[in-house]
């Protein structure tokens, strides 16, 4: 039941992204909206089929790559809907829906079947671990979205083309004090969830670091992130190296979420069943 809901979600986010991509080209509000509302609607039916998978498998849906990767889209497009409601800057769901759309297409091409958890991942850690990871990378995805328009909007001003996309597009100033703001919303929650996958590697595994090569690249992730506000706040990072600087934080984001799972064999490997 829960895979016939999900799909049903991915028709709705399907079509936001078509809406939104046809507001990039023409800016009329009303266009907007529809892709708003379509994207809200696929966000509760993922909602629904969220629940009812993790209660017909009596597990937080974060255990394998689909429910991975479904989970994050969930993130994703919840976060924009709020990111849109609190900064009416709907431009960006020009690149946030299809972004989205892609996660949600690439969820449906993995296993959906429900298996049973290894004994590692029986623990109520992982409702936390996970909560947390996810609403860091979620954070982290829309602060590479935004780092994108800024650097898109940025090479419109330096090659001097004032027309067209330059107009809709936010400003540099707006973008950039948006990224800081969805960065040091993020990394709290990624430092939350690497404290408690350590906890949570102690009490499965004995150890609470074993250099595991999902352990390793979260780190290596949160060292970026850490560089790049340690930058702002200490000698000014802002601007273009920021954005450059969220754009390849993100990338690392994407290593250790899909490159570690399905490359480098290791205890978290099963998260790629």
């Amino acid at each position: 039941m829960d895979i016939i809901i999900f799909r049903i979600a991915a028709v709705l986010y399907l079509a936001s992204a078509v809406f939104y991509v046809y507001y990039l080209y023409h800016t009329r509000p009303s266009t907007a909206k529809k892709g708003y509302l379509l994207l809200l609607s696929g966000f509760v039916v993922h909602t629904t089929a969220l629940t009812v998978r993790g209660v017909t498998a009596h597990h937080f849906p974060a255990t394998n790559l689909f429910e991975s990767l479904s989970l994050f889209c969930w993130m994703v497009a919840g976060g924009y809907l709020l990111l849109e409601w609190r900064y009416r800057i709907p431009i960006l769901g020009s690149f946030v829906a299809p972004l989205n759309c892609l996660g949600v297409i690439a969820a449906t091409f993995n296993p959906q079947a429900i298996t049973p958890l290894p004994p590692a991942l029986k623990s109520a850690w992982l409702y936390v671990h996970a909560a947390a990871s996810f609403l860091g990378e979620g954070a982290f995805a829309l602060a590479f979205v935004v780092s994108f328009v800024y650097l898109l909007q940025e090479r419109h001003i330096r090659r001097k083309r004032l027309g067209g996309l330059f107009q809709k597009l936010p400003s540099l100033s707006q973008l950039d004090d948006l990224n800081y703001k969805l960065l040091t919303l993020g990394f709290p929650f990624l430092t939350l969830g690497i404290i408690t996958g350590a906890i949570w590697a102690q009490y499965a595994w004995g150890s609470y670091w074993s250099w595991d090569p999902k352990e390793t690249w979260s780190l290596i992730t949160w060292l970026i992130y850490a560089a790049i506000l340690h930058g702002r706040m200490t000698v000014g990072w802002r601007g273009r190296r920021a954005a450059i600087l969220s754009v390849i934080g993100f990338g690392a984001v994407l290593f250790t979420f899909l490159g570690v799972n399905l490359l480098l064999p290791g205890l978290h490997s099963y998260s790629a069943m």
